[in-house]
């Protein structure tokens, strides 16, 4: 009869997890001094704040109607020209299409140059560039998008089955014609999932860059805070959250029925 191995001494008294979590309480704690985190917080301000907000005033809601619609339409607008925009660099950044591994990899350089740029950075930089207003955010969130929704294609590229690739090449198709047949009809469910996925990020990254003045509500959002009117601040919080998760609710079930 086989006897079950006898376990170590380490093992049996799981000081590998207890090692593991010394280790990184200690990380914390030293990354907190260094950082100069402080147990210093006011409660009566966050009372005073809590306060201010526990009555909104519900007028406001009629003056952001019209922002909210704006941060949606600059999330579609913004997603929708990053995603076209990345359509061919994902196609030329897809090993298995390109077999030039210098443009491939100067093109993936790219791309992760784009990715490495956070949203609110090019929120402040298109601010500076076409000043305060949606075109910012659409701007900001149309390099952002492309940077995310490229990186996500090419990678669904290369997981394709190359089989009708190599049928359409054997019997003389070029390079569109095996895209459009044999790629793009593999993958355009996936797509259309990255697109609502990258459009669902997008409304969020929207209030975000409102705040910094690119248009939206957003800059309701900075504006309100700025003159401590926290009853209108609660508004602007609430009708974020029903857009968001009204949009999630949406991209979900979208999602689903095209998996």
């Amino acid at each position: 009869m086989n006897e079950l191995p006898l376990r170590s001494r380490i093992d049996s008294l799981h000081l590998k997890a207890v090692f593991v979590l010394i280790l990184f309480i200690l990380i914390m704690i030293g990354s907190a001094i260094n950082t100069g985190v402080t147990s210093d917080f006011s409660w009566d301000q966050f009372i005073a704040i809590f306060v201010k907000m526990a009555h909104p005033d519900w007028s406001y809601v009629a003056v952001i109607i019209q922002p909210i619609f704006q941060t949606i339409q600059m999330a579609i607008v913004g997603t929708v020209i990053g995603t076209i925009v990345a359509i061919p660099f994902s196609l030329l950044a897809a090993r298995n299409l390109v077999k030039n591994v210098v443009m491939r990899r100067l093109i993936r350089f790219v791309l992760n140059l784009v990715r490495a740029l956070p949203d609110l950075l090019l929120g402040a930089l298109f601010v500076a560039i076409v000043g305060i207003g949606s075109m910012a955010g659409v701007g900001a969130l149309a390099v952002f998008s492309f940077g995310m929704v490229s990186k996500l294609f090419y990678e669904a590229i290369e997981t394709i089955d190359e089989g009708p690739l190599d049928a359409l090449k054997a019997t003389g198709a070029n390079s569109i014609q095996v895209i459009m047949f044999a790629v793009i009809p593999q993958v355009f469910n996936q797509f259309l999932s990255y697109f609502l996925y990258t459009l669902e990020i997008n409304v969020r990254a929207s209030t975000i860059l409102g705040y910094l003045g690119a248009g939206g509500v957003g800059l309701f959002l900075s504006q309100t805070m700025s003159m401590f009117r926290y009853d209108r601040t609660i508004i602007v919080i609430l009708a974020i959250l029903v857009v968001v998760v009204v949009v999630d609710g949406v991209s979900n079930r979208a999602r689903e029925a095209l998996a």
